[in-house]
């Protein structure tokens, strides 16, 4: 299997998706809807998986790699809030996140050659990557939660649950965060000779790690505020966004970040 097929099964899994999201709103039951996502779901990893025999590496080196990841463990991510907390429009939100990834990797794949650079050739590699996306996808679900309940046209006060809610995905998303930074630092010591060097990407890594956590340190007085603690979710995010792919296009990382291959 190779790049060109991308488009047939990226497209089967975004209206499997789709359907899902469909079926949350038509149906009361939980199992229609999360049955035709977890088949998008299994679609897409049938690509994962035949990308990763192709290459005869895993397909996590480039960003446009680790977008195909990305759109898979939000997918993920919408299916177990919806089965667990009932959200209808959560399907909705993570499929359309994960459709657009998927459009953005059909114009612009980034899929490069089968070769690992030596620094890649690690045990830590595909753990490394596949914890952070999983983190990345928690934290990107939680904050179209935040976007929804701060701006939703009712601007009803959002009720315990529902902050209750977004703690605990936050809670997940950053103990994910923490694991991966963990095994970047054993990775780095083995590739480089040392835990931490404050390359731009692990700079930024530190800065979304540390606003994640100063959310879950809101005091409660802040808390009341609702709109303190859904800006400081939006911002987090933002700052995950730089670190994930915008370090890219910074001119201190060219040539500079050994996180730029």
């Amino acid at each position: 299997m190779n790049w060109s097929h991308f488009i047939f099964y990226g497209a089967v899994s975004a209206l499997l998706w789709i359907a899902g999201a469909a079926a949350a709103y038509r149906s009361r039951k939980v199992w229609p809807a999360a049955v035709l996502s977890a088949c998008g779901c299994a679609v897409f990893m049938v690509f994962i998986t035949g990308l990763w025999l192709s290459l005869e590496r895993p397909p996590m080196r480039t960003v446009g790699e680790t977008r195909l990841w990305y759109s898979f463990f939000v997918s993920v991510a919408g299916i177990a809030v919806f089965a667990r907390w009932r959200y209808r429009w959560i399907l909705l939100f993570s499929s359309i996140m994960s459709t657009v990834f998927v459009c953005i990797n059909i114009f612009r794949p980034e899929i490069h050659d089968k070769t690992l650079m030596p620094a890649l050739q690690s045990v830590w590699f595909i753990p490394h990557v596949t914890v952070y996306m999983v983190a990345y996808a928690l934290l990107g679900a939680v904050t179209l939660f935040a976007l929804y309940l701060w701006l939703r046209p009712s601007r009803r006060i959002p009720s315990g649950r529902e902050m209750r809610m977004c703690d605990t995905l936050v809670r997940v998303g950053w103990a994910f965060l923490s694991a991966g930074m963990v095994m970047g630092a054993l990775w780095a010591k083995q590739a480089w000779g040392d835990w931490w060097s404050w390359d731009p990407k692990e700079t930024w890594a530190a800065a979304t790690w540390l606003s994640y956590l100063l959310y879950m340190h809101l005091p409660p007085t802040l808390r009341r505020d609702r709109n303190v603690p859904f800006a400081l979710l939006v911002f987090s995010f933002l700052l995950l966004q730089m670190c994930w792919y915008g370090i890219n296009f910074l001119p201190s990382a060219q040539g500079a970040s050994v996180h730029t291959y």
